[in-house]
């Protein structure tokens, strides 16, 4: 036997806080993909407030990044005297940022303003590794005459010390933030990320990969400084 009641049923609790948090440019990426679907292309729009600013935001992060990978070698290229060795210390970069965005995609983290952040301190911090191996090396073929193999690989060994304790204080220091402690943790997580991942990626190729790389940029130096000397001669001879 059922009674019947003249009450409305009870509604179910509000649920509200439980909805997932979604990053800022995922959220926008799915607004325009609703809008090119339901939005005749007659209609033009445009989003406004903390969406227009992170649009905005983005746009300029790349140029950033160019613009300060150009100031750095630029500065390399006078502290020593030479086109060529500034590439040697930032052809650890790649590494870098290949380690910091499979980093972002394993942990399921969008490539915001913070994690480009993230990533500019990683071309300071893992130029300071190539920085350390490449000064001990020009030093010592200029001062000790030694052999391009020898210098490098003193350099390895000598500068190890200092590039891990370097590198484990970088990494330690960006670790909380990575693991998302503190407040408002979750927008600053992706820094964490992309520092973090590129710096284990990075440092277990640099000391692989740098003295390879410059005993490769020595002797393509040497091939142009020949090519000057050979020119040099050529012209000196017509001349005569």
């Amino acid at each position: 036997m059922e009674c019947l009641s003249d009450q409305p049923p009870p509604r179910p609790p509000a649920r509200s806080g439980e909805a997932r948090p979604f990053p800022l440019g995922t959220a926008i990426e799915a607004v325009n993909k609703g809008a090119r679907a339901t939005i005749p292309a007659t209609i033009t729009t445009s989003f406004q407030g903390t969406a227009q600013a992170f649009q905005s935001s983005m746009q300029g992060l790349g140029l950033l990044l160019l613009a300060a990978m150009l100031v750095i070698y630029i500065v390399l290229g006078i502290l020593y005297e030479s086109f060529i060795h500034p590439l040697t210390i930032l052809s650890a970069l790649p590494f870098a940022g290949f380690g910091a965005l499979v980093t972002l995609l394993i942990f399921g983290s969008d490539l915001n303003v913070y994690a480009f952040v993230g990533v500019i301190l990683l071309v300071g911090l893992v130029k300071k590794n190539g920085i350390m191996m490449i000064d001990f090396a020009l030093d010592a073929q200029r001062n000790e005459s030694a052999a391009p193999e020898d210098a490098i690989f003193k350099a390895c060994m000598i500068r190890f010390r200092p590039i891990m304790m370097t590198t484990m204080t970088a990494l330690l220091g960006t670790l909380p933030i990575a693991l998302g402690f503190g407040a408002d943790a979750e927008s600053r997580r992706p820094l964490g990320l992309a520092v973090v991942g590129g710096l284990l990626f990075s440092q277990t190729l640099t000391l692989y990969v740098t003295p390879v790389v410059y005993l490769y940029m020595d002797r393509l130096q040497r091939k142009l400084s020949r090519m000057k000397i050979f020119q040099a001669r050529k012209t000196a001879h017509s001349y005569e």
